[in-house]
């Protein structure tokens, strides 16, 4: 007798660590533990209470404030909304957490990208070419002046990827293209967003971000590798500083 075979669409993918920490939030939530208009424990002891590193719940924190179920109010802290218990239902009704993907972590991204933008900047230096696109997202990231206007703000996201995006299109490599083509893919996503939003508000801090970007440009395109990559590996680490504090 001939064996039947069966083929099965495989939709599984591993659940990311701020994924369970929300998860467990919105279970408090659920369960009454933290009530509408409460204020949630701080970072830091989220973190202690589930065993976890603070990017985990600053990111976890982030995608319950995209669903509205938290708002975080500054200098005050982090509470529930008092919408979240009826959120919470119309999600169980639609099965909205079964139906939509996740965000990819903005720690691990920003984790990925300093292994492979330092070496970016490299091999884009060795070419020692000056490029229309970059000088574009530059010019433009340098024309923001009102950080709290969102039509800016977003101007600023946009930019900001779309250039270290182009960093690996002066390399010539194609496949280094591609790979940054699919990070910045990832930061476009909300959950970046929202984190950057809210770590980088300061108009100060935004200039800081131009002059770094200005830094890392002019290093490639006169052919200074060393400094290319120091600059990138330095601007990485304040946006990890800024949007994922350890």
């Amino acid at each position: 007798m001939a064996s039947a075979h069966i083929e099965f669409e495989s939709n599984f993918r591993p659940v990311q660590i701020y994924e369970q920490v929300s998860e467990k939030i919105r279970a408090a939530i659920r369960s009454g533990v933290f009530l509408p208009d409460a204020r949630l424990p701080s970072e830091r002891e989220l973190a202690a209470r589930f065993g976890v590193g603070r990017p985990a719940v600053r990111e976890a924190i982030g995608a319950l404030q995209n669903e509205g179920l938290v708002v975080t109010r500054r200098n005050s802290g982090t509470y529930v909304a008092s919408t979240a218990g009826q959120i919470l239902a119309s999600a169980a009704t639609t099965n909205a957490a079964e139906t939509e993907a996740s965000d990819f972590s903005p720690s691990a991204t920003l984790d990925v990208r300093l292994i492979l933008e330092p070496a970016i900047a490299r091999r884009a230096a060795a070419r020692k070419k000056r490029d229309r696109l970059a000088e574009h997202y530059l010019a433009q990231m340098e024309t923001l002046t009102d950080v709290a206007d969102p039509e800016q703000r977003a101007l600023w996201n946009n930019s900001d990827r779309l250039f270290h995006r182009q960093l690996a299109v002066m390399t010539g490599d194609a496949l280094l293209a591609k790979l940054a083509e699919e990070i910045a893919a990832t930061m476009d996503q909300s959950l970046w967003k929202r984190l950057k939003d809210d770590g980088i508000y300061d108009p100060t801090r935004i200039r800081l971000y131009v002059a770094e970007h200005r830094l890392i440009y002019e290093a490639i395109v006169t052919g200074n590798a060393d400094a290319a990559a120091f600059y990138v590996e330095q601007h990485i680490h304040r946006v990890q500083r800024d949007i994922a504090p350890r």
